[in-house]
């Protein structure tokens, strides 16, 4: 699989930057949520979504045993080692032990992540050692 220009996935991801957090939105510049930046991104780094996103509950990922964005992911994406990505790369985080992974950012830089966190919206922030612990899958978007 080809994969998409990681400078232009990075400019994307940023043009993101200061987008409010809203659930479950996918516009950049109004409202948008973790997965909605992802969204937003492929939109413009690949081209239409390839599949709808149902609704979701804000404690989806507390309860049940798939791991529903990573198996989204496999479907469209090539994934990566964690260990392996880099600037560019989609990151799912796991935000609690033993949890699914229901939290996702893009990495921007070797130690910065960019990601929508509620409150704050889309920001890029340093990648601490606690979001490196959380850090579950890693892939990489395809070309367009």
């Amino acid at each position: 699989m080809n994969t998409a220009d990681l400078a232009i996935v990075i400019a994307v991801a940023r043009s993101w930057l200061g987008t409010p957090y809203h659930d479950q939105a996918s516009l950049r510049g109004v409202g948008c949520d973790c997965l909605g930046l992802a969204r937003g991104i492929w939109r413009e780094v690949v081209g239409p979504e390839p599949f709808p996103i149902p609704p979701y509950s804000r404690d989806w990922g507390e309860t049940g045993p798939r791991e529903v964005l990573a198996d989204g992911a496999r479907r469209m994406m090539l994934e990566l080692d964690p260990s392996e990505a880099g600037p560019g790369a989609l990151i799912l985080f796991r935000m609690m032990p033993r949890a699914i992974a229901k939290h996702v950012g893009i990495l921007t830089g070797p130690d910065t992540l960019l990601h929508a966190y509620e409150r704050l919206g889309v920001i890029e922030e340093p990648l601490t050692t606690a979001w490196r612990r959380r850090i579950a899958f890693a892939f990489l978007f395809p070309a367009r």
